[in-house]
């Protein structure tokens, strides 16, 4: 019966894969450094986004056990502060900058509060896809975004997830902004799917399935993008010297290049990856890009 469900799983596996470039990773890796091996740069280097003056530490990005599958294992990323801007570290993880058109997602988990130490921080939890920015207000610039921010912040108080998509910005400490973007307040804790389709002049997003945001114009994406994920700060709350720690996991990330996939079709090739025993598949040409890694 086992090899039945494997057979099963490939045949529907095949169809895709046979005729689209995509990139899959499951995260069964055994320690961080086996991501490189996989294209993944793990951020070490200076500056934005975050509190100015926090470091960004390859400590905080790891991968664990699932507590809750022994047979699975997940991408962690940790962020602490001890209250101070020099004692605050922030995590980022980058793949090669060679995405544009396509279906991406990647199913999150969300926390609302630190795992040690006091609540209060504001925090941004994320999936997103971004490119350089040139110099400030660069036109040739593209991101897309999911972040949910559990503790406020950027003017607003509460929990609030957001989608956003950028034309440009200039960076602090003359921080300018020109995007587009959607949010929904209240609180995410907990694990979802999420879903951006980027094809024919619009950025669609989904979560748990259903949509979410729908961006276009001069934000539609124009150039080629790296797929990322980080954990930082925009502000630190007044509670002291007291260290707290926050975490993100991560199960899964997709893409399939020049395809248009529904959440359901999404849920429905990630079983069909993993059903056949597939922990990490990357079929997208490169586009001999540097990737940064730090923004």
């Amino acid at each position: 019966m086992r090899a039945l469900s494997t057979l099963l799983c490939l045949a529907t596996l095949a169809p895709l894969a046979q005729a689209q470039a995509l990139f899959f990773d499951d995260f069964q890796y055994t320690d961080r450094q086996a991501l490189a091996a996989k294209g993944w740069t793990v951020r070490t280097s200076a500056g934005w986004p975050g509190v100015e003056g926090a470091q960004w530490w390859a400590d905080g990005v790891r991968v664990i056990a699932d507590p809750a599958d022994k047979n699975n294992r997940l991408l962690q990323l940790r962020a602490a502060t001890d209250g101070s801007a020099k004692g605050s570290r922030q995590a980022q993880l980058c793949h090669a900058r060679k995405y544009l058109e396509g279906t991406y997602a990647a199913r999150v988990r969300f926390r609302d509060a630190p795992v040690s130490g006091p609540d209060g921080d504001a925090i941004v939890e994320t999936f997103y896809l971004i490119s350089p920015l040139k110099a400030p207000k660069d036109p040739d610039y593209s991101e897309a975004d999911f972040e949910y921010l559990p503790n406020g912040g950027w003017g607003a108080s509460g929990p609030y997830f957001y989608a956003t998509t950028w034309e440009t910005f200039i960076p602090a400490p003359n921080f300018w902004k020109d995007n587009q973007y959607d949010r929904l307040a209240g609180s995410q804790e907990g694990w979802h799917t999420l879903v951006l389709n980027i094809a024919k002049g619009q950025v669609n997003y989904f979560l748990d399935g259903k949509p979410f945001a729908r961006h276009g114009g001069d934000y539609y994406p124009e150039v080629p993008m790296s797929i990322n994920f980080n954990l930082w700060f925009t502000n630190l709350a007044s509670l002291g010297a007291t260290r707290r720690e926050y975490q993100q996991e991560v199960d899964w990330v997709l893409h399939v290049k020049d395809e248009v996939l529904t959440p359901a079709q999404v849920d429905a090739q990630v079983k069909a990856l993993r059903g056949a025993k597939v922990p990490f598949r990357d079929t997208v040409p490169s586009r001999g890009l540097a990737s940064p890694c730090n923004l």
